[in-house]
């Protein structure tokens, strides 16, 4: 298997632009790449009289209309209309990721993917929001963001008609439709819907802290918690609340503080019923019940339904 180390992508092509300095190993490769800057469509659908650049890039187009999928995986013999998509498929099934990263020999199974893992090591953001300047390693990123922006939600499920900015995350959330947690932990087997938080999760058994605070070097096992920590230090607090302009540093505290407004209660107590705003006050409450007291005091032993509790009594020993 041919491995293409990420310097293969930027030596070895004589041919270069005139116009912005782009290499390319192919002279004809170099003629068609002219054509972005003289903005020249020499080839039309037939169908919708789109145009294209290169004829072959009109073909594959035209396989939308006609449906057309000449391409078979010879393992599951799932069709593809190009042959580049059937390619990068197969690798699901070899496990073949012959794109390897200069810096820290990290292998990818697609050539873009190592373009914007590079990133990661330049800090290249080329991708530019035209609303507020933010910079982006890859233009995926900047498109989810654009959204935040223009509010699109544009995903629909199919399910309950709640509507997504993001179809990745009409996926997860279809998830809790049908109950499917694809993604399992290797060391205790339970099973996650999202694979970010089975491999959070994880983390909880080889003791992994990957992620540091610039500015108290705390390490984090989740890269959410470190956002919510870094808000400690910088003050930030970009969740705004409809109802009366305060503010907060984390969303689901101005989920629960909502509920102050609406007067919604939404979590019970299982064996009496009763209502609460935040789902830690019932999980508090229910241990009036259930006699649970999950809190030891590290000097004598007594143990305590809340935490507030234990603290108050250490001072004891103190």
């Amino acid at each position: 298997m041919k491995k293409y180390n990420s310097m293969d992508l930027v030596v070895d092509k004589p041919h270069k632009c005139n116009k912005c300095d782009r290499c390319f190993k192919e002279k004809t490769t170099l003629k068609r790449h002219e054509m972005i800057h003289t903005e020249e469509k020499p080839f039309t659908c037939e169908y919708c009289n789109k145009t294209f650049r290169q004829k072959g890039n009109m073909k594959i187009h035209e396989r939308i209309h006609t449906g057309e999928k000449p391409f078979v995986c010879e393992y599951c013999e799932k069709v593809f209309s190009t042959k580049r998509n059937l390619i990068r498929h197969i690798r699901t099934h070899t496990g073949e990721k012959p794109f390897v990263c200069q810096y820290c020999k990290k292998s990818f199974s697609h050539e873009l993917s190592l373009r914007i893992h590079l990133r990661t090591h330049t800090g290249e953001k080329p991708f530019t929001c035209e609303y507020c300047k933010k910079t982006f390693s890859a233009k995926s990123s900047l498109i989810s963001h654009i959204r935040t922006h223009t509010g699109e939600r544009s995903f629909i499920c199919g399910h309950c008609e709640k509507t997504f900015s993001e179809k990745s995350i009409l996926r997860t959330h279809i998830r809790t439709h049908t109950g499917e947690k694809p993604f399992t932990c290797g060391y205790c087997k339970k099973a996650f819907r999202q694979k970010v938080h089975m491999e959070e999760h994880k983390r909880t058994h080889t003791g992994e802290k990957p992620f540091v605070c610039e500015y108290c070097e705390k390490t984090f096992s989740a890269k959410s918690t470190l956002i919510k920590h870094i808000r400690t230090h910088t003050g930030e607090r970009p969740f705004i609340c409809g109802h009366c302009e305060k503010t907060f540093s984390n969303k689901s505290t101005l989920r629960t503080h909502i509920h102050i407004h609406t007067g919604e209660k939404p979590f019970s107590c299982g064996y009496c019923n009763k209502t609460f705003r935040q789902k830690t006050q019932a999980n508090v409450h229910e241990r009036i019940h259930t006699g649970e007291k999950p809190y030891t005091c590290k000097y004598c032993n007594n143990t305590f339904s809340r935490k507030r509790q234990m603290r108050k009594h250490e001072l004891i020993h103190l």
